[in-house]
């Protein structure tokens, strides 16, 4: 397997949550895939609360329990569902290139939320921290 795009969308949820993804294929647009499958299958708030244990789950598996960053994740779900709303794309792939920000620029989209540096931020790494310049929708 080269990308996380040869998974079938179930069998990237189920990777991820058992820890057997490759941590090279599980990379930043993998995570946001994971993201688009739990909204278009549960809806955000589901997803909101989904994700982030399938993430700590691989991490946990991965031996990677103090590179997991709530708030970013939880803020990625946020994100992928404010372009969903607007988006005309039926699948992962043509979303993406309909929104390439999302993969390309994501800390600049991140940077528009909030005025502190919630990647550094220790506190935001524990626990949802609101955005505090612009809401996520």
């Amino acid at each position: 397997m080269n990308t996380h795009l040869d998974l079938s969308d179930q069998e990237l949820q189920t990777q991820v949550e058992s820890g057997r993804i490759d941590q090279a294929v599980f990379n930043h647009e993998a995570h946001l895939r994971l993201a688009w499958i739990n909204i278009d299958r549960y809806g955000v708030e589901e997803a909101i609360l989904r994700v982030p244990e399938q993430i700590k789950s691989f991490a946990r598996h991965a031996n990677l329990k103090d590179k997991y960053h709530h708030t970013l994740t939880v803020a990625a779900v946020k994100l992928v569902y404010s372009f969903t709303l607007i988006s005309s794309s039926d699948n992962f792939q043509d979303f993406i290139s309909e929104f390439p920000q999302l993969k390309h620029g994501f800390r600049e989209l991140i940077g528009r939320h909030y005025g502190i540096d919630i990647f550094r931020s220790e506190p935001a790494k524990k626990t949802f921290l609101e955005p505090d310049l612009l809401p996520f929708y």
